[in-house]
């Protein structure tokens, strides 16, 4: 296994270009798992460690710009105002030495449909920005997983940084596991309210081949709300409303049996985190405070 190690940007391009199977290293949190296992031989490393401007973030008037290796802690503790749905699930990755090590990149690179970071990319409606030498592109995320472990990205490119807007409304995340700490997700769901645009968005996660959005939920969700004005009175979303959402979203899923949880709980667990996030969600809109965009 040969080690690339590249000092710039232009560096790490050219490097991939000419090893197109190179394995990007950042955090390493997923890909030194897979190669202590066994799982992953690579011919080739490609150690993006060195590039700053990985680990950087810069915000513009409506949106983030976050280095694909900036770490979970600071994503926690430096954007919990502009992006509290991905400051949530942040809070849940695995352990405080995995948060100081583990970006955003990694976890769309490897695609995994437990990865923590997609739910709330997805319910956030992000861009990931990848480039080659062949030039520069951004791939809206809903089309970014195309199956398990399967990202949209070319052989020759690399993410470079994710494109997300700062936050207009609240926004929730939550997950199932089997226990507090350095857990991989029985199922998550992220939630976010649009009042710019008087939407919603789900994310969805380990509960499908790939990260999803329930579509059809959010279609009921945002008429049912449009239609009974509650965006103007701010009044509670009815039992009703909420539990066929929370159905809607259960029914999206496409989950299997495995040895963290069966398909039938991961159905039923949705609904429940849907139901939940809908509600902690809907009060923070109703009565705006500090906490408004997300409570951490």
């Amino acid at each position: 296994m040969d080690f690339l190690r590249p000092a710039t940007w232009q560096e790490a391009l050219a490097a991939k270009a000419a090893h197109p199977a190179a394995v990007p290293i950042a955090g390493g949190t997923d890909v030194m798992v897979g190669i202590n296992f066994d799982h992953l031989r690579p011919d080739h490393l490609l150690d993006l460690t060195r590039i700053d401007e990985l680990y950087e973030w810069e915000r513009g008037e409506r949106t983030v710009r976050l280095g694909a290796s900036v770490p979970y802690t600071r994503v926690m503790t430096e954007l919990r105002a502009e992006l509290p749905g991905l400051a949530l699930a942040a809070h849940t990755v695995a352990s405080p030495q995995i948060r100081n090590r583990g970006g955003v990149g990694g976890n769309l690179g490897t695609a995994s449909p437990a990865g923590d970071a997609h739910p709330a990319l997805l319910a956030a409606g992000a861009e990931i920005e990848a480039e080659s030498v062949r030039g520069v592109r951004r791939i809206p995320v809903d089309a970014f997983y195309t199956g398990v472990k399967r990202n949209a990205l070319a052989p020759d490119e690399l993410i470079r940084a994710v494109h997300v807007d700062t936050a207009d409304g609240p926004q929730q995340f939550s997950k199932v596991g089997t226990r507090n700490a350095m857990v991989i997700a029985v199922c998550a769901f992220a939630f976010a309210l649009h009042p710019r645009t008087r939407t919603v968005r789900t994310g969805v996660g380990s509960a499908a081949p790939t990260p999803i959005r329930a579509g059809t939920a959010e279609e009921f969700l945002t008429a049912a709300l449009d239609e009974d004005g509650l965006w103007d009175s701010g009044r509670p979303v009815p039992p009703s409303v909420a539990k066929e959402f929370a159905g809607l979203c259960a029914a999206a899923c496409a989950p299997i049996d495995d040895v963290r949880g069966t398909a039938a709980y991961r159905r039923h667990a949705v609904a429940v985190l849907a139901r939940r996030t809908l509600t902690w969600a809907w009060e923070s809109y109703r009565r705006p405070g500090p906490a408004s965009g997300g409570a951490l």
